[in-house]
């Protein structure tokens, strides 16, 4: 799951929620965050930060999560907003709608919602005339 890839900083781990942690409220992060515990809250990076956003399959979020890149392997309750990549592992599991700029699925991974593409850059080309 921390496998590191060219041009990617979904292995940079800054902030670490250990798995016997249960945290209550809504979390905002920038760069890295890992979470193996219990959050029960919305789970945002701050825009434009490049964050990175795993969960472990022990992992489980009760709430909303929004990061650049985000890799599950674990639960989410909510939707899942990844601007640029969304890796879902084989035990990932979702319940809400996936928003991403690309997604990488693995064989067992459930999804309980819309997979919806993030599609901007063909938005703005039907605003300009040809």
């Amino acid at each position: 799951m921390f496998k590191r890839r060219d041009n990617e900083t979904v292995g940079r781990i800054d902030t670490l929620i250990g798995r016997s942690a249960n945290v209550q409220g809504d979390i905002e992060f920038a760069g890295g965050l890992h979470i193996d515990g219990r959050i029960t809250g919305s789970v945002r990076a701050t825009h434009g930060s490049g964050s990175s956003l795993s969960v472990s399959e022990h992992g489980v979020i009760e709430g909303s999560v929004e990061a650049s890149n985000v890799v599950l392997n674990g639960r989410v309750n909510g939707d899942i907003v990844g601007s640029e990549r969304v890796v879902l592992g084989g035990k990932a599991r979702v319940r809400g709608n996936v928003h991403y700029g690309v997604i990488e699925m693995a064989l067992g991974a459930e999804i309980s919602g819309k997979l919806v593409p993030r599609n901007e850059t063909s938005g703005q080309k039907k605003a300009k005339p040809a």
